[in-house]
């Protein structure tokens, strides 16, 4: 292994990504933009024929208010008024006339109908080809998970087919989405997706610690996306990062039950797309089974991991605090091709579950380069000293090293 001592790199690096972070958009604190379109035209679902605190489901007269809400050219609102509302398989398809954005208000509880085959598709809930939305209110989007659950077997079954995700935006650009409370999804949560220029904040996702694939959030192939002040409890990631994330930051999230925060799983399909620029920031795990984890698929393709910061982290009896896992999913010997550079850990304190810390195992074809590891303190929750565990990783340390950095050779 490789030490390097100088901070400077550590500084000139955090430095580049905090840029890319300021130059996304406005601060995860400026709130000024978030809310309702302040007058223009409501379209109350409740009149075109939703029936709330029935069997009977509301779908279309959802999608007419949307519709409606779609083609006026200035400012719309759908509302969603106070009461349960049943749900099948809801489309909410764009592009519509107005430059200004759409506002969902929903005051209500939206339920999913708890029939598998009811969904064709990634989501319950979809938008698709918007350009513009707040999705806002306060409301309650209930994916009545827990009747679809035993149906899942993505355990077992590599090539399962995940359950429908609460909310999927596909193809979705300038939105934001905002004090919206998230419970036992089907799937995952929220599914963003070919978006670019989305916000999430003030969010409460929750779903029990045994419940499969729920994670709170999974984004993929999009670009600028930023997630901040939101509460995440689960039982698998509360956050994900797939192929083709780009410029991505995460503020002032808690996290826990759930497997962490993760940039993964990465290579599983072939020629998957790089994910780079990533921010991690102020930052409470608590319980969790990962902390800060990149996962990468054996006998993957090749592709790019890098440039990512994660910083002033707290993990409360977290197993696996800090953990690069480049032979995840699978059993072959071939390694992975997932080039992992440019990661800084700065400022992770708190305590561990497990003996080992800080486990990075990167691949021995293609060695993880240029990680650095500033200011970290994590004790053991038992009369244990915690260690680190390094291979095929070039790591440099600078600052405070709780558990001690891995000795001189473990890479290669």
């Amino acid at each position: 292994m490789v030490r390097l001592a100088s901070t400077l790199a550590i500084i000139v690096l955090c430095s580049s990504l905090l840029s890319t972070d300021a130059a996304g958009g406005e601060s995860d604190d400026e709130d000024s933009n978030i809310g309702g379109n302040g007058g223009g035209t409501t379209f109350n679902v409740m009149s075109y024929g939703a029936k709330p605190g029935t069997k009977k489901e509301s779908t279309q007269a959802f999608i007419k208010a949307w519709n409606a809400a779609c083609n006026v050219n200035g400012k719309a609102t759908v509302l969603v008024p106070a009461g349960v509302y049943l749900l099948g398989e809801t489309i909410f398809q764009g592009p519509c006339k107005s430059l200004i954005p759409i506002t969902v208000q929903v005051d209500g509880t939206l339920q999913a109908v708890p029939d598998a085959s009811a969904y064709s598709g990634a989501g319950w809930i979809s938008f698709s080809h918007v350009n513009g939305l707040v999705l806002t209110g306060g409301g309650t989007i209930d994916g009545q998970g827990n009747s679809l659950w035993k149906y899942n077997d993505c355990k077992t079954n590599p090539d399962c087919v995940h359950l429908a995700a609460s909310l999927y935006m596909t193809k979705v650009s300038n939105a934001i989405v905002t004090s919206m409370h998230l419970i036992n999804s089907m799937g995952f949560h929220i599914h963003i997706t070919n978006s670019y220029l989305v916000r999430l904040q003030g969010l409460t996702i929750s779903a029990p610690g045994d419940s499969p694939n729920t994670d709170g959030l999974h984004i993929s192939k999009s670009n600028t996306v930023k997630v901040s002040k939101s509460i995440i409890q689960t039982g698998d990631d509360c956050i994900s990062i797939g192929q083709g994330a780009n410029n991505v930051t995460v503020n002032k999230i808690t996290c826990g039950p759930g497997h962490g925060i993760s940039v993964g799983s990465l290579g599983k399909e072939p020629k998957e797309l790089d994910v780079t620029g990533l921010i991690v920031k102020n930052c409470t795990l608590r319980g969790t089974t990962n902390g800060i984890r990149i996962k990468t698929y054996a006998a993957s393709d090749s592709s790019r991991a890098s440039g990512f910061l994660f910083q002033d982290i707290v993990v409360d009896n977290v197993q696996n605090p800090i953990i690069i896992d480049q032979n995840y999913g699978t059993k072959s010997t071939k390694p992975s091709l997932v080039r992992i550079s440019n990661i800084v850990y700065q400022n992770i304190r708190g305590t561990t579950a497990s003996p080992v810390a800080v486990s990075l195992k990167c691949s021995s074809g293609v060695p993880c380069q240029n990680v650095h590891l500033h200011n970290i303190d994590l004790q053991a929750t038992g009369n244990v000293r915690p260690t680190s565990v390094c291979s095929s990783a070039n790591v440099g340390y600078s600052g405070v090293q709780n558990p001690p950095a891995c000795k001189a050779g473990a890479a290669r």
